[in-house]
């Protein structure tokens, strides 16, 4: 099943035919928001909005483990992420897409990045941590929409919520080698890889933060919503193109079993909660 998260400006799904809303507990605690499950194209999908559906919660206030978890225990197998970024590249204009394929964790705050810990212990690769399958199925269908997608790029997660300082935008584009900057990607697509899921984010550039000369160019909120209207649709153009298609991930693809050879733990050394943790994120 394909699950979606909306990131800032999609608290609903549009075209989605709702069948019902899965108020989810899980071992972390709540969800963002009630999790909507519908219909659309013919292709059943939950769909999660990653801030609430008012936009009520801050990047690090986001209990992503209980999203992931959630979407994964009522059947999720692709997960796809739609968030607004700042561009550190020239050629990823304003109202562009990008499919990011590497992450550079630059946040410093206390989020909570695994689920694994507390007597449970393993080690996920993440030296590719999105799922190339499924991006290479959602450029395809970007290409039916004649809508370019950026590839091959390079997300630096920031903790926010503030807006980052030109020290830290000529950082992450040069030493960090990063071309978008966000604040909501971690944690998600490395918990998504401990959960064996597909997972891939379209990536909506608003601005290009802070790293110009010309101050009129400085990332602001007003900038952002001022730009996101039109490159909102585009994203929503590329994802409903996938969602017609019905697409599942190659059987080459390897992050439905991420978990092969990653977890250290005896299971015989584990309680039943562990197990029942375990057996969620292996399914």
């Amino acid at each position: 099943m394909l699950g979606i998260i909306g990131g800032t400006g999609i608290y609903q799904l549009e075209g989605l035919e709702v069948k019902q809303k899965h108020q989810i507990d899980t071992p972390f605690g709540a969800p963002s928001a009630p999790i909507v499950q519908g219909v659309m194209s013919d292709r059943d999908l939950l769909f999660l909005p990653r801030h609430g559906v008012r936009h009520e919660l801050l990047p690090s206030e986001v209990n992503y483990r209980a999203n992931v978890w959630a979407l994964k225990k009522l059947g999720v197998t692709q997960l796809i992420g739609l968030s607004a970024v700042g561009s550190l590249q020239a050629e990823i204009e304003p109202g562009d897409l990008s499919l990011p394929d590497q992450y550079f964790d630059f946040v410093k705050g206390d989020r909570q990045k695994s689920f694994f810990g507390n007597g449970l212990a393993a080690h996920v690769s993440t030296a590719e941590p999105t799922c190339k399958s499924l991006a290479d199925a959602l450029e395809r269908a970007a290409t039916t929409v004649d809508i370019k997608l950026h590839r091959n790029k390079t997300y630096g997660c920031v903790d926010g919520p503030r807006l980052g300082t030109r020290a830290e935008s000529f950082f992450l584009r040069g030493a960090a080698g990063c071309d978008l900057v966000g604040m909501t990607n971690v944690p998600e697509v490395f918990l998504a890889r401990e959960a064996q899921l597909c997972y891939t984010t379209i990536a909506i550039a608003t601005d290009y933060d802070c790293w110009l000369d010309d101050p009129a160019q400085h990332v602001s909120v007003e900038q952002v919503i001022a730009r996101y209207g039109a490159s909102l649709e585009k994203a929503k153009k590329v994802l409903t193109a996938y969602i017609a298609q019905a697409q599942s991930c190659s059987e080459v693809c390897g992050c439905r079993k991420s978990l092969a050879s990653a977890v250290l733990t005896p299971k015989e050394a584990l309680d039943e909660s562990q197990l029942q943790l375990l057996e969620v994120l292996s399914a």
